[in-house]
């Protein structure tokens, strides 16, 4: 099966949700247009990094941000692995990525295991307790956020229950994009899988932001990646290409599992 995908690369209004949702309906357009099956968001698309104020900006249990989400893809028949938004829960906020197919039905809720203490996540969200793991078009596939890929061992831990295809919306700074390009080749290889990661551009007034968005197919090759600025960036998965892979190169078949503990 084949899938048209789209990476939505775009600039955040920092702090201000009401003007996020409206930017990217227009996105969501563009990618619609474009004959995209399948659409993947940033990182906190709605509020950006502006920690201080979750109080007053997060979204009470992701419910209006489900809402827009389901909306946007009953009415372009689109998937979307729809990044992630400050979600304000009964035990704190934690930052929760959405997956909503084109029926508009909330298939996954994943909220970051790892926080980073650079830029002070752990001062202000509370850490995941699930896995990323879900089903799409009969396909299983896992969505991580931003930070998540540097551990592998979580990442594997989901292609080892079937995971085909790896999602990874961020907010990963310039300062570091060449550990951003690297890693996602790196877990496409090592995972034989597609890699898809979405990270926004600009700038808030603490960051500014490496783009680069990158689609990665099972052998570590890039099929699609955008520069710094704001991009609809767009490529076609073949996930008949991973098992194709898988076979070539058996590296789940030649684990020595016992050695690794």
């Amino acid at each position: 099966m084949k899938l048209k995908v789209a990476a939505i690369q775009m600039d955040l209004a920092f702090g201000n949700p009401e003007e996020n949702y409206n930017r990217m309906k227009k996105w969501l357009q563009k990618a619609a247009d474009a004959g995209c099956q399948l659409a993947v968001l940033p990182e906190l698309w709605t509020t950006g990094y502006d920690l201080t104020r979750l109080d007053e900006i997060a979204d009470k249990e992701a419910n209006q941000t489900i809402t827009f989400l389901s909306e946007q893809a009953k009415k372009h028949h689109m998937h979307l692995i729809g990044g992630s938004v400050a979600n304000q829960t009964k035990d704190g906020v934690e930052n929760t990525l959405l997956v909503i197919n084109n029926k508009g039905e909330l298939l996954k809720k994943y909220s970051k295991l790892h926080l980073f203490r650079l830029m002070e996540e752990e001062k202000f969200f509370q850490a995941g307790k699930d896995d990323g793991l879900f089903t799409l078009e009969n396909e299983t596939m896992a969505a991580f956020i931003c930070y998540d890929i540097r551990f592998p061992e979580w990442l594997r831990k989901h292609v080892l229950s079937g995971a085909s295809v790896l999602f990874i919306p961020a907010e990963w700074p310039l300062a570091r994009v060449d550990h951003w390009r690297t890693l996602l080749i790196a877990r496409a290889i090592e995972n034989q899988s597609y890699v898809i990661g979405c990270n926004r551009s600009g700038e808030d007034p603490n960051n500014k932001f490496a783009g680069h968005s990158i689609i990665v197919d099972p052998w570590g090759e890039i099929i699609a990646e955008a520069g710094e600025e704001e991009e609809l960036l767009i490529g076609e998965v073949d996930l008949a290409k991973v098992p194709e892979i898988r076979k070539r190169i058996p590296i789940f078949e030649d684990r020595q599992t016992e050695f690794y503990s």
